[in-house]
């Protein structure tokens, strides 16, 4: 017996053997909890007020030993950022594609390992799509949000979901929890967005105090654009003016949270999300052809329940249940198909569950064991279609060591993947373990400097549309594997009385991918093959200020610079060997700028993109040029006798730049946006 096999001891006694132990765990939590109303000894007491302590949650990035960015909601309100694309932009190493206007779809990757790598969470759960394989984070907003993070590598945080250790990196969204200042038992939020190419967002939110231990908000918002923007079409020397057609989207968002605060009990967490779009999907820009009549439908709703429990300063539990559901509708008129008109229909069902326990037998040394299942299904409307199942087993070790000098993190994870299939071939099961290790050094005891390191290693399992789709799938696929090494240095602190906070980071990282799974053509179509190798080179260097003028003016300045030096290694007889991959710049950057007043806020944003490529060869025809993007943010906030009123205007792409994020798939121009909140 190996050790894989050993590891997995079997299909499913592993699984089952480590959820009846941390089942255990959480069900001696809740008795031990619920026993601790001991009867009162002779001494007398006295029941003083209750005192509620607020505070907000948030970890040091110069002391992971792992690179984290965060944004949190003040950061995001002095920049005045109010899409969560436009906030993830602001990281360093990250690549969102774009494919155009307020409703194009935005996926995110990072250190250009790809999307499929690259993890969502929301409130600590992660999001999956074992169709593509990949999230859309046009779905979210930031109206709710409380700070979003963004960790590459091996996180700190060890008592998590065994599915974000299997990712590469993880993009986590942490909406707001309802806080009720001065006894107030109940906030109200009403806001209305609008702008340039037909935007209207009017959003509300209520948060309610329910009980002593109990909360709940609900959330909703509406929004529709025709996003019919102009731009410039260019065809040799002939310049004309076009205007963008079939872009129009309308979309409902809605939101329900409860929340259980049972004191030495733990915590929970529900929420229930839904989500409505249609849109019309212009496609590329092609000369001669106005015409485009894709249209798309989404649903995706899901239901999710979070439970952790602090049982002692040894012991920490925590469970996850969550249900997901999501709809796709696809439909495109046109004379080519024989009916008129192409029409697809994908529906998922997810059940997925999570059981941890974190121990810590000393103060500076914690372990923790995790496990995960998610039973997974897809029908669609496809002739002779696989309908695929998919069982899902993840498993984590981790271990921890921290002091205030010295923090050193290490983990195992175990994957056993099954699918099934009503029609057709179906794939190996596959296993796997995947190590990491991380540690962060602090070498004088006195100075802020830190020196970071970690290495982990992960894999892809090919998605649904991978093995299954049509006649491309290929149910022969290996999992595509990824190593990252990172080496960092980090520092902040105070510097005089000239600048009152500055922080540094600057990491340079290895990346490399085999068995990456691509689209090549065969004799008659194309299918997904593993012919991939990729290898990639990159730095991070980042910065954050704030320096006080005068009074009651504050200056804040921030920029973030990344080089990625990615080739193809594939075939070493191809015309694209140690050509850079498609769409990864060897250079990007961003800044920013902000001046807090007793008056008006004011905002500015940079961000720069360098030279790419649309397809693997690095010829002049593939290459999608350059660009610098500038935005300009206006806000201030009116303090009324029980509410607050903030009002805030923006310019965006100051300059009137074309240009494309992928490539015919023109931006929007310059544009405006306005917004008013009220608070009460």
């Amino acid at each position: 017996m190996d050790v894989v096999n050993l590891f997995f001891m079997s299909k499913r006694g592993f699984t089952v053997m480590n959820v009846c132990f941390i089942s255990a765990w959480l069900v001696s939590s809740t008795v031990a909890s619920a026993q601790d109303s001991r009867p009162a000894d002779t001494v007398r007491s006295r029941h003083l007020p209750d005192v509620e302590v607020v505070v907000q949650s948030r970890p040091s990035v110069t002391k992971q030993t792992a690179p984290l960015q965060i944004l949190d909601h003040t950061g995001i309100d002095r920049l005045g950022i109010q899409e969560l694309s436009e906030a993830v932009r602001r990281f360093s190493g990250v690549t969102v594609k774009d494919y155009g206007g307020i409703g194009g779809l935005k996926t995110v990757s990072i250190r250009s390992l790809g999307a499929h790598h690259t993890a969502v969470g929301y409130d600590g759960v992660p999001i999956s799509d074992a169709q593509s394989g990949q999230v859309d984070i046009s779905r979210f907003t930031l109206d709710n949000v409380e700070m979003i993070s963004l960790s590459t590598g091996q996180s700190d945080e060890i008592l998590q979901t065994a599915r974000i250790y299997a990712s590469a990196g993880v993009l986590n969204i942490r909406t707001r929890k309802p806080r009720f200042p001065d006894g107030k038992p109940y906030l109200f939020s009403a806001k209305i967005k609008s702008g340039s190419f037909g935007l209207i967002n009017p959003v509300l939110s209520y948060d309610r105090k329910l009980h002593d231990r109990w909360s709940a908000s609900v959330y909703a918002d509406y929004m529709r654009a025709d996003s019919k923007y102009p731009y410039t079409l260019v065809n040799g020397t002939l310049k004309t003016r076009e205007e963008r057609i079939n872009s129009d989207i309308r979309t409902v968002r809605m939101e329900g949270n409860l929340y259980g605060d049972f004191g030495r009990g733990g915590n929970l967490e529900t929420k229930l999300y839904t989500f409505h779009s249609e849109r019309g999907l212009p496609g590329s820009v092609n000369f001669y052809n106005k015409t485009a009549t894709e249209r798309l439908w989404n649903d995706n709703s899901f239901m999710q329940t979070r439970y952790k429990n602090q049982w002692n300063e040894r012991f920490t539990v925590q469970a996850v249940a969550k249900y997901a559901y999501t709809y796709s509708r696809y439909k495109d008129v046109n004379d080519k198909y024989s009916a008129g008109y192409q029409e697809d229909r994908n529906t998922q069902h997810e059940y997925y569950g999570s059981a941890g326990v974190l121990y810590a037998p000393l103060d500076d040394l914690s372990a923790s064991l995790t496990t995960d299942y998610a039973h997974t299904m897809l029908n669609n409307n496809f002739l002779n279609a696989a309908q695929p199942r998919r069982n899902t087993s993840l498993t984590a070790l981790a271990v921890q060591y921290s002091r205030d000098r010295l923090t050193a993190t290490g983990s195992l994870l175990g994957t056993y993947i099954s699918d099934e299939v009503e029609n057709g071939n179906r794939p190996a099961d596959r296993r796997h373990l995947s190590p990491a290790i991380a540690f962060s050094w602090q070498p004088a005891g006195r100075n802020a400097l830190r020196v970071r390191a970690s290495y982990k290693d992960i894999f892809r399992v090919p998605t649904f549309t991978d093995l299954y789709y049509l006649r491309m799938g290929n149910t022969g696929l290996k999992p595509e594997k990824a190593r990252q090494y990172n080496a960092g240095l980090t520092w902040s602190g105070n510097v005089g009385s000239v600048v009152r906070y500055l922080s540094l980071s600057a990491d340079g990282y290895y990346n490399k991918v085999t068995d990456k799974i691509v689209a090549l053509p065969t004799l008659y179509i194309w299918r997904m093959m593993n012919m991939g190798e990729v290898e990639i080179k990159g730095a991070d260097v980042n910065m954050s200020a704030e320096i006080p003028l005068c009074g009651e003016i504050n200056t804040l300045i921030s920029g973030s610079y990344t080089y990625q030096y990615a080739i193809d290694l594939t075939d070493s007889g191809a015309k694209n060997y140690r050509h850079q991959i498609p769409y990864t710049p060897r250079h990007t950057g961003n800044g920013s700028a902000t001046v807090e007043t007793p008056w008006i806020n004011v905002s500015w944003l940079l961000t720069v993109v360098g030279e790419r490529y649309a397809l693997p060869q690095n010829t002049k025809a593939n290459r999608v040029d350059a660009y610098a993007e500038q935005s300009v943010s206006l806000n201030r906030t009116f303090r009324l006798r029980n509410a607050s009123l903030r009002l805030q205007g923006e310019i965006l792409n100051l300059a009137d730049t074309q240009y494309d994020v992928i490539q015919y798939y023109p931006m929007p121009g310059r544009s405006w946006r306005l917004s008013i909140a009220l608070n009460i």
